[in-house]
């Protein structure tokens, strides 16, 4: 119980800096936007394409348009990390008898918080501008838990990341490595059957697109919940690994001080 206390208090300390600049979870909303609105109306023709199955592409993209937000979000976690690094906040945490787990517990913690909020914003919007959740409230909610999960797992790479390279332009560059092919490499934009076969293979396991994939599922009316939770089972074991890997990077960290 007492390291459950510690990550509560950690991700507390968190949430009070988001909540003094809040304005964070609204300039990481930007880009979704302009991909829910702009993307939306610029290729909303796509459908008439043969073989793309619906009749709305906004309807389409915006599981997508919430999971890369949840995506691009946490992976900039990691920032926190390097910023207590060099102010030696971390080295002073690492003497305490704190345990490692729940160093990556609060910080993932706070990201997940600030996930919720991103995706309740993203469904109102989505709603204002005419889209329809067919699969209810609760399909809304597994869609913001896949998209929570996922972010889970990449805010726990990323703090693993600032650990290991504990410069912010390292961390930068890794990153930026990881999301702009994991996103084009997975349904967000164009259905599987229209992508060239390599990239809807490589969609199959990329953990973006299960989290689309299994959120799009949950949203549409009748609900295969057995899809759902096969997606949140992998998604959960993903985040399981990343958080070990996070963990073990105090290691490195400790090895390099």
């Amino acid at each position: 119980m007492t390291a459950i206390a510690d990550a509560a208090t950690l991700a507390g300390r968190d949430l009070l800096r988001l909540w003094r600049q809040p304005v964070w979870i609204f300039v990481t909303l930007v880009q979704p936007v302009v991909w829910l609105l702009l993307f939306g109306a610029l290729f909303e023709r796509v459908v008439d394409i043969p073989g793309f199955e619906g009749g709305d592409y906004k309807q389409y993209i915006v599981p997508g348009v919430l999971v890369m937000t949840a995506f691009f979000s946490s992976g900039w976690n990691g920032m926190a990390t390097i910023e207590d690094l060099e102010r030696g906040i971390t080295d002073r945490l690492l003497v305490t008898p704190v345990r490692r787990w729940p160093l990556i517990a609060g910080r993932v913690g706070q990201n997940l918080v600030q996930v919720v909020i991103q995706s309740v914003i993203i469904v109102a919007l989505a709603l204002v501008t005419g889209v329809t959740f067919d699969g209810g409230v609760l399909g809304v909610a597994a869609l913001i838990l896949l998209a929570g999960l996922l972010g889970t797992a990449f805010a726990a790479l990323s703090n693993a990341l600032a650990l290991v390279t504990r410069t912010e332009e390292s961390l930068i560059g890794a990153v930026s490595f990881l999301q702009l092919p994991l996103t084009f490499l997975s349904t967000a934009f164009m259905q599987p059957a229209l992508m060239p076969d390599w990239m809807a293979k490589a969609a199959d396991f990329n953990p973006v697109d299960w989290a689309i994939s299994g959120g799009r599922e949950a949203v549409q009316a009748g609900t295969d919940w057995a899809t759902v939770a096969g997606y949140a089972g992998l998604l959960a074991a993903f985040a399981l690994a990343a958080f070990a890997l996070a963990t073990r990077a105090f290691r490195a960290y400790q090895a390099q001080v």
